[in-house]
Protein backbone atom coordinates (compact mmCIF):
# COMPACT_ATOMS: atom_id res chain seq x y z
CA UNK A 1 0.00 0.00 0.00
CA UNK A 2 2.93 2.65 -0.32
CA UNK A 3 3.75 2.93 3.99
CA UNK A 4 7.67 1.72 3.41
CA UNK A 5 7.94 4.92 1.84
CA UNK A 6 6.02 7.39 4.28
CA UNK A 7 8.64 9.23 5.41
CA UNK A 8 8.16 8.96 9.46
CA UNK A 9 11.12 10.23 11.24
CA UNK A 10 12.76 10.00 15.01
CA UNK A 11 15.57 11.30 16.78
CA UNK A 12 18.40 10.89 18.96
CA UNK A 13 19.97 13.87 19.28
CA UNK A 14 19.12 17.50 20.73
CA UNK A 15 15.75 17.79 18.23
CA UNK A 16 13.38 16.59 20.15
CA UNK A 17 14.62 18.60 23.73
CA UNK A 18 14.13 21.55 21.32
CA UNK A 19 10.81 20.56 20.54
CA UNK A 20 9.39 19.97 23.65
CA UNK A 21 10.28 16.42 24.41
CA UNK A 22 12.87 16.02 26.72
CA UNK A 23 12.74 12.78 28.00
CA UNK A 24 10.43 9.75 27.10
CA UNK A 25 7.76 10.56 24.45
CA UNK A 26 6.26 12.84 22.13
CA UNK A 27 4.89 13.11 19.02
CA UNK A 28 5.47 16.59 16.60
CA UNK A 29 3.54 17.29 13.15
CA UNK A 30 5.51 19.55 11.01
CA UNK A 31 4.85 20.80 7.66
CA UNK A 32 7.59 22.00 5.38
CA UNK A 33 6.84 24.58 2.57
CA UNK A 34 10.12 25.07 0.60
CA UNK A 35 12.96 26.45 3.07
CA UNK A 36 10.19 26.81 5.77
CA UNK A 37 9.08 24.86 8.60
CA UNK A 38 6.20 24.57 10.74
CA UNK A 39 4.74 22.53 13.47
CA UNK A 40 1.64 22.30 13.00
CA UNK A 41 0.72 19.35 16.32
CA UNK A 42 2.32 18.36 19.58
CA UNK A 43 1.31 15.98 22.29
CA UNK A 44 2.74 13.99 25.01
CA UNK A 45 1.75 11.76 27.67
CA UNK A 46 -1.26 9.94 27.88
CA UNK A 47 -2.62 12.77 24.99
CA UNK A 48 -1.26 10.58 22.34
CA UNK A 49 -3.61 7.58 23.46
CA UNK A 50 -5.91 9.21 21.02
CA UNK A 51 -3.24 9.00 18.37
CA UNK A 52 -3.12 5.11 18.54
CA UNK A 53 -5.26 4.51 15.30
CA UNK A 54 -3.85 5.04 11.93
CA UNK A 55 -6.85 7.50 11.88
CA UNK A 56 -6.17 9.56 14.37
CA UNK A 57 -2.56 10.27 13.51
CA UNK A 58 -3.99 11.50 10.01
CA UNK A 59 -6.39 13.65 11.38
CA UNK A 60 -3.01 15.50 13.07
CA UNK A 61 -1.34 16.19 9.77
CA UNK A 62 -1.35 19.20 8.05
CA UNK A 63 -3.75 18.16 5.22
CA UNK A 64 -5.60 15.66 7.11
CA UNK A 65 -6.92 12.49 5.22
CA UNK A 66 -7.51 14.62 2.11
CA UNK A 67 -11.22 14.33 1.67
CA UNK A 68 -13.32 16.29 -0.31
CA UNK A 69 -15.31 17.73 2.58
CA UNK A 70 -12.15 19.22 4.15
CA UNK A 71 -10.62 23.18 3.37
CA UNK A 72 -7.16 22.27 1.32
CA UNK A 73 -4.80 25.13 -0.02
CA UNK A 74 -5.41 25.27 -4.33
CA UNK A 75 -3.70 22.12 -5.47
CA UNK A 76 -3.86 19.49 -2.86
CA UNK A 77 -5.52 16.83 -4.04
CA UNK A 78 -8.77 15.66 -2.30
CA UNK A 79 -10.56 12.21 -2.71
CA UNK A 80 -14.47 11.42 -2.03
CA UNK A 81 -14.68 10.66 1.80
CA UNK A 82 -14.07 7.32 2.45
CA UNK A 83 -12.88 6.26 -1.03
CA UNK A 84 -9.44 5.26 0.13
CA UNK A 85 -10.21 2.84 2.57
CA UNK A 86 -10.08 -0.94 1.14
CA UNK A 87 -8.59 -4.04 1.54
CA UNK A 88 -5.15 -4.51 1.27
CA UNK A 89 -5.62 -6.48 -2.16
CA UNK A 90 -8.04 -3.97 -3.72
CA UNK A 91 -5.85 -1.27 -5.10
CA UNK A 92 -4.49 -0.93 -8.57
CA UNK A 93 -0.68 -1.15 -9.22
CA UNK A 94 -1.03 2.10 -9.95
CA UNK A 95 -2.16 3.19 -6.69
CA UNK A 96 0.45 0.90 -4.98
CA UNK A 97 3.15 2.61 -6.73
CA UNK A 98 1.70 6.23 -4.90
CA UNK A 99 -0.98 7.41 -7.93
CA UNK A 100 -4.17 9.11 -6.48
CA UNK A 101 -7.45 7.72 -6.70
CA UNK A 102 -9.04 10.42 -8.55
Amino acid sequence: MGWADWPWYTTLDDFSADFDVDQWFGINVFLRDGDDMYRSYYTTSRAAEDLSSVWGLLDITPFGRQEEWQDAPDGVPQDPTGSWTRRHDAYTPEELAGGRTS
